[in-house]
This record gives C-alpha cells, structure tokens and sequence, in this order.
C-alpha cells in the first residue's frame, strides 16, 4: 500500500478493496439483478450471486471507459448503440462508493444514488448482505432523523448537525432520554452515519426486536480540519485535538441539553466514532473527564493500559469501553493488537468489550454492524 493508500486506512477515507477471486479465477455468473441503490427505475449498475458488480453507460463519444470502485478501475468495453459496459471483482457485502472514468474525467453514475462521502459528492453501490435485516427498512415504528442549525460560540459560526430520535419521543412529554454521540471518519461528514451507516435504521429495528433501550443519537461534523492552520493531517489532528472537543462539550452538548429531552449526566452521556471519529472519541475521553461514561471506537485506535497510567478519572467515570474493527482490518493492523489490548483492559478492571466485524476492511459494513453490536450495550 502507497502513503496515499496508508493515510485512507488510517484515517478514515471508504477505500475496502474487493476481495475474494479475481475474475479470471472462476466464471461469472449470469443471475445479475438491479441494486437497491439505482435511482428509480434505473436496470444498472447490477449485481450477481458473486457479488460482482456490473455497470452500464451511455457514452458514444467515449475511447475509454472505466467502472471505478474503491479507487480501483474495470475497463468497460464499449458495445452497439454507444454503450460501455463492464464487471467488477467480486465485492464485500455492504456500502461502497464508485463512479465511472471516462476518457480520463472521474464521473459519479447519473443512475445511482447520490451521497456524499470520501471528500466529494459520489454515487454508492449497496451489496445484498446476509445480515442486512440489521438495518434494513422494515416495517416497524420508526424515529426521525432531524436536521439542525445553530450558533457556534466556540466558531462564532453556524454548526450543522443530525438528531436521531426514538419512535415514541413525541408520545409522552414527560420522558428524558440517555444521548450518544457519533462521530465520522476523516474526509466524511454528519450525514455519513445516517445516510451510509443507516443509523437510524438500526437503532429502529434494535427497538422494535427488544434488544436495546430508547436513547437520542446526535451526529455533528467532526471533519473541520480547514479551521485549523496548515493542511494536511497534522492539521486535521490539530482540530480533532483542539478544536473539535470544544465543540463538542461547550456548544454541542449544552445546545442538545436545552433543546430536547435529555438526562444531562455523564451515566447518560456516550461517546463514539468510526476511524478519525473513533481517534477523536479516544482523545476526548482521556482529556475530557466528567462528560462521557461510555464510548466506543470502530476503527480507530485503541485505549491502551498507557492510557489507563496516571488517568484515574477515566477508570473511575468509565462504564464501556467497545472497540471494534474489520476482519481484513486485523490481518493489517498497522501496530494494533486490539482483541489483546481489550483483554488487557479487563484484567486491569474495564468494562471492555472487542467487536470484529466478519470479512470486512475500513468500510461501512464493519461500522454498522459495529453500532448494532455496541448500542444493546449502552446505558443499561
């Protein structure tokens, strides 16, 4: 892997590489059948039994054609009528962003869905999932995603940031309710988790299956390395460092406190994020005391029994302490040893628990199955 391709894992840019056979290995299998994330009535981009994906495009005009996946190119061979088409190796179930090339010009797909993710506005691909009836639309009550606006004293700007809240907070008026807080990866934003992660999806069937308690989910947009001076990651962690925790406990919180129906203490208070926001989860809870009593980290680091050294608050505050990764994640753990570092933490009197996500990399699959996994747990 190139230093590009280390700062994306590290970080938290949606690079997982597809994996399994390539296709030269084993023939394809003709069962392809339309995505559930192609805009309505769109027959393309497709998907087989595989998990191989194939795209399709208008294009004429074009000498050279890509289907572009997780920074890797198909080629495309162009066919009667001008159109390009062309398959991907076999795929990790879940959520991946792709686009095409063409002649040299990297463009989203007009017939998928649109979101934003990896620093730009991209169209996705969602695999067909054993588990995804983990967050799959059913027919269950379901809560409500609100999107806020409000003053920023720390930035003297406007914050913008989503409120996930339960199917029955409007029903009684007189229920306060525990709050976590979730945060994104590096070159992603506030509408990641609940538009990739499907968040909200997943806290609707946890409760309608009986598996966890009620709780407000608040996602703010950790990504604010422009505000920092310089460029580049030293930048970035200057802000996660510095800026973003005050944010945090000095607009955030107070703001989410005054404005809905919260129990504003730290037993009802969690703390999480996936890659960059898992780094800033860590950070913010061994510098942050009195705030948050449980956390967890998908993807991002570990609290080590260093940490624990000359930190009794956050033993003493701490109730939780998830961390979680990808299976292909731990193959390639860049110095981590996460499953005996939680081990650790056990023996040294931490409510640890270790997470690995079955045959995913540093991609939405791994963290979403990491927040079904990590919810049922929280303020119980």
């Amino acid at each position: 892997m190139n230093s590009k391709g280390v700062l994306a894992a590290v970080c938290g840019m949606v690079m997982a590489m597809p994996v399994l056979m390539p296709q030269a290995a084993a023939q394809v299998v003709e069962d392809f059948k339309s995505l559930s994330s192609n805009q309505y009535g769109e027959q393309y981009p497709m998907v087989n039994s595989q998990r191989i994906v194939r795209g399709r495009i208008l294009a004429p005009a074009a000498h050279e054609v890509f289907l572009q996946i997780n920074g890797i190119n198909y080629p495309m061979t162009k066919e009667a009528e001008g159109y390009w088409t062309g398959d991907s190796d076999p795929l990790d179930e879940g959520n991946h962003y792709y686009g095409l090339v063409i002649d040299g010009a990297t463009v989203p797909d007009p017939a998928s869905l649109f979101l934003y993710g990896s620093g730009a506005e991209r169209t996705q691909l969602e695999i067909p999932a054993q588990d995804e009836y983990k967050y799959a639309l059913r027919d269950v009550p379901h809560g409500q995603i609100r999107e806020i606006y409000f003053h920023s004293d720390v930035t003297g700007g406007l914050r913008h940031i989503f409120v996930y809240t339960p199917p029955q907070y409007d029903d009684d008026l007189t229920v306060r309710y525990p709050v976590l807080y979730l945060q994104h990866g590096y070159t992603e934003n506030e509408t990641g988790w609940s538009r990739q992660g499907r968040c909200g999806l997943i806290m609707d069937n946890l409760l309608a299956d009986g598996k966890c308690v009620p709780f407000i989910i608040v996602m703010e947009n950790g990504e604010i390395s422009h505000q920092a001076s310089g460029t580049g990651f030293g930048s970035l962690m200057t802000a996660a460092n510095d800026l973003f925790p005050k944010i945090l406990t000095q607009d955030v919180i107070p703001y989410i406190d005054s404005h809905f129906r919260t129990v504003p203490d730290i037993a009802h208070r969690a703390l999480a994020g996936l890659s960059m926001g898992g780094m800033q989860t860590r950070h913010i809870s061994l510098n942050y005391p009195g705030y948050f009593s449980q956390i967890g980290i998908f993807s991002g680091g570990v609290i080590s029994i260093q940490d624990l050294n000359g930190n009794p608050e956050f033993k003493k505050d701490n109730k939780l302490t998830f961390i979680s990764y990808g299976s292909r994640e731990v193959e390639n753990p860049r110095g981590q040893a996460p499953k005996e570092t939680v081990s650790a933490l056990k023996e040294a009197g931490i409510n640890a628990v270790y997470y690995e996500s079955p045959l995913t990399a540093h991609e939405w699959q791994t963290w979403r199955r990491s927040l079904y996994e990590f919810a049922p747990l929280l303020f119980r």
